[in-house]
C-alpha cells in the first residue's frame, strides 16, 4: 500500500511545473542600515527615519478587492535595521483620528480596534512568514503562520508603540534578531507585507495587492532587499518560573509550590530547541465536560502552552492529540479485576504527572521542515486496601511512558508540501506500546487552481494481552479552488485494525467514504452585501470490513453580510437511515448494528454588527425523524455589551432537547439493552474582562452544564437492527452538573514576563434526580461539596544576549 501511494506522489510531481513565486511586477523596496536606533514611542521624528525609502500606494485587500485606497486613508511605511533589531514604522491616514474604534485587549486577542501588521519571511518561501501585530491601544499579537494557517500560540518578545496624532495614528515597532529564524548570510532579500485594519470601515488594506480569486495569501509578499551583515544571535531565552497554590475540598486544604523553567534554544540558524522542566499547568482553563452516553469519548481542547505553541509541525497528518499526555491512566489490565474479596481501591489517581517534555523544529532554506518530540510521564500507581489484614498495596495503573514523535515535511511551489510522520508510544514493562506513520500530501499546480489532497497511515500495537495488530487508511481527493467556485471529490477508509489513539484520536474506524463538495463565493461586495457564499455536500457511506452500504448524507447551505456587517447563514441536511455499528458497543466487526432513522436538519444563525456596544449572536436548530417518535430543536442565544473600550461582558445561554432519543443502556447475557429516553441540557457562560491597561486585566469565565436524561422505556436490539420491548429491566434516569468559575489577572511587568494570580470556584454532581426543574437542580448542585483553588506564578523572561551584555 505504502510503495503504491509513494510512486502516485512521484507521479503527481513529475506532471507538476515546480518553480518560485512569480515576481514580475513584484513591489521591491532597499532598506537602510542605520547607526543609531530610533526611540520606540509612536512619534516619527527621529533622525533615523528621515532617510528611509517609502512604502505606499496600499491597495484594498477587503472588502473592494484590488482597488487602490484613497490618499485620506492611506498609510506609509518605513523600514530600517541595525546590527540588532529590524524597525518598523508606520503612519496611518485618518481624517477623523478621534472617531478610531480603541476597544482594549488582552495580548494575541483582537478587539474593536484598529490595527497594523507585519509578516516576515526571511526564507521568502511564500508559505512561513513570522506575524506582528499592533493595535491602536498598543496590544500585541504575534504569530507563526504555515500555508496560510495562523499561529497565535507562539509568541516572541520585542517592542512597540503607538500614538494617535492629527493625520491619524502612528505606530513604531522594534523586532529583534533572536524573535525569528534567519540563514547568517552577507546580504539578504526577506519577503514582506503589511497590513492595517479599519474598524469602522469594515476595510483591511495591504502593501502589496493579495488576490481573493486564487492561491494562498502569503505567496503575495513583496520584497525588501539589501539587509547586509547582520548575524542570528545565540537565540537562548529562559523563563523561569515559580508558583504556588492552595486546594481546598471538603473542608481540608492541600498546599503545593513548584519552581521550574521553559527554555527556548536556538540550535542553528533555522531550528529551536523548546523545553519545559518540571513543567506546571496549575492554571490551565478548565474543560467544557459534558454528559456523554455516546459510543466515543469527548474531545477536549489543548490548554497548555507548551503544546500549542510551535506545534504546526506535529499536527501533520492529525496524529498528535496532545492531552493524551499526561491524562487519565490507561489502566490497561483492569485493577478492579485484581481485588480479591476483602480489598478496596483507596486512592486511584485520576491523572499522570508529566516530568518533562522537549520539542526541536524548524525549516531549512529549501524547505525542508524537520520536527522532533519527546516527553515523559511518571509511573502511576493505585492504592490497594486489605480491609481484613489492613495492609496495603500498589498496583501500577499507568507505567513510566516515552512520548515521541518525529517529522520531515517538505514544502515547494510556495503552495504544496509532502510530509512523513511517525508517532510512538512506548511504555515500561507489560504494557501496549504503539507506532503509527503516516505519509501525508497537499499538491497545486502552479497556478493554484487544482489541487490533490491525501494521506496513507498505518499504525502498530504490541500489547501482553492481544496479539500484535496492523491497521491502515488511505484518503485522497481532487480538488479546484479559484474564483467563485470551489469543488473537491474524494474516497477514504480506516480499516478494522486502525487505531492511533495511544498518541491520536480517532473516534470511528472499519468505514469508508466517498465524498463530494462545491462551494461559490463572491469576490467582491454587492450593492446589498459585503460578500454571499453557498455549500454544498453529499457522502456515501459503507463500513470497510464487510463492504456494507451504511447510509447516505447530503447538505446545502449559504452564509452572508450585508453592507451593515449583519451575518447570517443556515443549512438544510439530510441524513438517511444509517446502520450504525458503533452504538451497540460490540466492535465493528461483530456484524450488530442500530439502524439509526432517516432525518432531516435545518438550522440557522445571526450575527449583528460587532462594532456596536451590543452585538448579538443567535442560532437555532430543529431536526425531524421519519417514521419515527424522535425529535430534536434547540437554541443559543449570547449578547454581549460593551460598556466602555475597557470593560465588555458576554452572556450565552444554549438549550438543547432531544424526545424519544434512542441509545445503548446496558447488556445482559447476550442482549443488548436500548433505551428510550428524553434528554436536555442547559448551558450557562459568561465571560468578561477588564484591562487596567495594555498590560494588565482581569478576566471572568464561567460556566454551567446542566444535562438529565429521562428513561420512558427500555428494549432489547434485534438482529435487524431494530428495537423490540423490553418490560423488565429496570434502570436509573441520569442528572449531571458541571460548574466552573475562574478569575484570572495579569500583569505584564515586563517584555516577556508576566505575574498572574488565579482563583477557581468548582462544583461536580452525578445522581438520578432529573425530574428537577432548573432552581431546585440549582439548590441541588450548591448542596454538594465545592473545590476552591487558588494559585499565583511569577515567570521572568531572560534573554542570555542580555545577560552576558551585563557581565
Amino acid at each position: 500500500m505504502f510503495k503504491k501511494t509513494i510512486l502516485l506522489v512521484i507521479a503527481l510531481l513529475s506532471l507538476l511545473q515546480l518553480s518560485a513565486q512569480n515576481k514580475e511586477n513584484r513591489k521591491t523596496i532597499t532598506t537602510t542600515r542605520v547607526k543609531k536606533a530610533p526611540k520606540i514611542n509612536g512619534i516619527l521624528n527621529d533622525e533615523a527615519w528621515k532617510n528611509a525609502e517609502i512604502l505606499t500606494d496600499f491597495v484594498v485587500l477587503r472588502p473592494d478587492n484590488g482597488t487602490l485606497v484613497p490618499e485620506e486613508y492611506q498609510t506609509t511605511v518605513k523600514v530600517i535595521y541595525d546590527d540588532d533589531a529590524i524597525y518598523i514604522s508606520a503612519q496611518m491616514n485618518d481624517p477623523d483620528p478621534e472617531g478610531i474604534p480603541q476597544e482594549f485587549s488582552t495580548r494575541d486577542n483582537f478587539s474593536i480596534a484598529d490595527f497594523f501588521l507585519v509578516t516576515i519571511n526571511p526564507n521568502d518561501d511564500g508559505q512561513n512568514p513570522f506575524e506582528f501585530l499592533v493595535q491602536v491601544t498598543g496590544n500585541q499579537g504575534d504569530a507563526k503562520v504555515s500555508n496560510g494557517n495562523e499561529d497565535f500560540n507562539w509568541s516572541a518578545v520585542w517592542e512597540s508603540a503607538t500614538k494617535i496624532n492629527e493625520k491619524g495614528w502612528a505606530v513604531e515597532m522594534k523586532i529583534p534578531y533572536r524573535a525569528i529564524r534567519f540563514a547568517n548570510r552577507p546580504v539578504q532579500s526577506w519577503g514582506f507585507n503589511f497590513h492595517r485594519r479599519l474598524e469602522k470601515l469594515n476595510a483591511q488594506h495591504t502593501w502589496t495587492h493579495i488576490d481573493n480569486s486564487v492561491g494562498r495569501w502569503t505567496q503575495y509578499d513583496g520584497l525588501i532587499e539589501n539587509f547586509r551583515d547582520i548575524k542570528p544571535p545565540t537565540r537562548l531565552n529562559l523563563y523561569p518560573y515559580a508558583s504556588a497554590t492552595t486546594n481546598t475540598f471538603e473542608g481540608h486544604t492541600k498546599y503545593d509550590w513548584s519552581m521550574g523553567m521553559d527554555i527556548k534554544y536556538g540550535l542553528t540558524d533555522n531550528f529551536t530547541l523548546d523545553a519545559t522542566l518540571i513543567p506546571d499547568f496549575s492554571q490551565v482553563g478548565f474543560d467544557n465536560v459534558e454528559l456523554n452516553l455516546g459510543p466515543f469519548e469527548q474531545q477536549f481542547s489543548e490548554q497548555r502552552q507548551f503544546f500549542t505553541e510551535g506545534t504546526e509541525l506535529f499536527n501533520k497528518a492529525n496524529l498528535f492529540y496532545s492531552r493524551r499526555i499526561g491524562s487519565s491512566p490507561i489502566d490497561q489490565f483492569d485493577v478492579e479485576s485484581t481485588l480479591s474479596a476483602d480489598e478496596e481501591i483507596t486512592n486511584y489517581p485520576g491523572k499522570v504527572t508529566m516530568l518533562n517534555a522537549v520539542k526541536i523544529s524548524g525549516r531549512t532554506k529549501g524547505g525542508l521542515g524537520i520536527g522532533f518530540f519527546n516527553a515523559i510521564t511518571e509511573k502511576t500507581a493505585a492504592t490497594i486496601k486489605n480491609n481484613t489484614t489492613g495492609n496495603t498495596r500498589k498496583e501500577v495503573i499507568a507505567p513510566f511512558t516515552n512520548y515521541n514523535i518525529l517529522v520531515l515535511d517538505q514544502q515547494f511551489n510556495q503552495n504544496s508540501t509532502i510530509t512523513l510522520i511517525n508517532t510512538n508510544v512506548t511504555r515500561d514493562g507489560k504494557f501496549r506500546d504503539a507506532n503509527v506513520t503516516a505519509l501525508d500530501w497537499h499538491i497545486e499546480t502552479k497556478d493554484s487552481k487544482y489541487n490533490a489532497d491525501g494521506s496513507v497511515k498505518m499504525s502498530n500495537i504490541s500489547d501482553d494481552i492481544n496479539n500484535p495488530n496492523t491497521g491502515y487508511t488511505f484518503d485522497n481527493s481532487f480538488g479546484y479552488n479559484s474564483g467563485h467556485w470551489n469543488w473537491e471529490l474524494g474516497y477514504s477508509f480506516e480499516n478494522k485494525d486502525f487505531n492511533p489513539n495511544d498518541l491520536g484520536i480517532l473516534f470511528s474506524n472499519n468505514q469508508q467514504d466517498i465524498y463530494g463538495n462545491a462551494g461559490w463565493e463572491t469576490l467582491q461586495p454587492t450593492k446589498n452585501y459585503n460578500w454571499v457564499n453557498y455549500n454544498f455536500y453529499n457522502q456515501a457511506n459503507f463500513q470497510h470490513f464487510s463492504g456494507v452500504y451504511t447510509g447516505f448524507n447530503a447538505g446545502f447551505g449559504a452564509s452572508a453580510q450585508t453592507r451593515k456587517r449583519f451575518t447570517f447563514g443556515g443549512n438544510l441536511n439530510y441524513n438517511s437511515k444509517e446502520k450504525d455499528f458503533f452504538e451497540p458497543r460490540q466492535g465493528t466487526t461483530s456484524g450488530i448494528y442500530f439502524l439509526q432513522p432517516e432525518s432531516r436538519n435545518i438550522n440557522g444563525w445571526i450575527s449583528t454588527n460587532s462594532q456596536k456596544k451590543l452585538e448579538l449572536n443567535a442560532d437555532a436548530y430543529y431536526t425531524a425523524y421519519r417514521k419515527n417518535p424522535k425529535l430534536g430543536y434547540g437554541f443559543s442565544v449570547a449578547p454581549r455589551y460593551r460598556f466602555t473600550n475597557q470593560f465588555s461582558l458576554q452572556y450565552e445561554l444554549e438549550y438543547n432537547k432531544t424526545n424519544n432519543d434512542q441509545g445503548f443502556v446496558d447488556e445482559e447475557g447476550t442482549t443488548i439493552i436500548f433505551g428510550m429516553r428524553d434528554r436536555k441540557s442547559y448551558i450557562n457562560t459568561i465571560a468578561g474582562k477588564y484591562s487596567f491597561s495594555t498590560n494588565s486585566s482581569l478576566s471572568l469565565s464561567f460556566r454551567h452544564y446542566w444535562g438529565s436524561v429521562d428513561y420512558n422505556g427500555y428494549h432489547n436490539l434485534n438482529s435487524k437492527g431494530n428495537l423490540d420491548p423490553n418490560t423488565t429491566y429496570t434502570g436509573d434516569n441520569v442528572n449531571f452538573n458541571s460548574w466552573n468559575l475562574d478569575l484570572n489577572y495579569i500583569w505584564q511587568f515586563a517584555p516577556g514576563s508576566q505575574l498572574i494570580a488565579f482563583y477557581r470556584n468548582s462544583i461536580f454532581n452525578e445522581d438520578t434526580n432529573s425530574n428537577l426543574n432548573f432552581r431546585e437542580n440549582i439548590d441541588n448542585l450548591f448542596n454538594q461539596s465545592q473545590r476552591h483553588t487558588f494559585s499565583i506564578r511569577l515567570v521572568y523572561f531572560i534573554d542570555y544576549n542580555k545577560l552576558k551584555n551585563i557581565f
